[in-house]
């Protein structure tokens, strides 16, 4: 079985063509609770840096929010893999 990466309206999606940057961006101030969907809804299509609530951060490219989770691709090191995160895990995020 293979892989399929995600539809968009012009066919599957895929991860940025270039690296992210090779600054980690400062920390914003840590929410509360959940980060809010129509917070993060600002970052679709755009180089985000993601703060987990736990384990290291890491470089994000979102292509769909939901009530609960975003989806996109994350950036391993080496290049860009399709995955979902639920809002409650993320404690902060800024995009370019």
């Amino acid at each position: 079985m293979s892989f399929m990466p995600p539809q968009g309206p012009q066919g599957p999606l895929q991860g940025p063509l270039s690296p992210p940057p090779t600054t980690i961006p400062q920390q914003p101030m840590a929410s509360t609770f959940a980060v809010d969907p129509g917070a993060i809804t600002g970052c679709l299509f755009r180089i985000t840096y993601i703060w987990p609530r736990f384990g290291p951060g890491f470089w994000f490219f979102p292509t769909f929010v939901g009530r609960t989770s975003v989806a996109g691709f994350r950036w391993t090191g080496r290049r860009w893999v399709y995955s979902g995160f639920d809002l409650r895990r993320i404690e902060s995020f800024t995009c370019y």
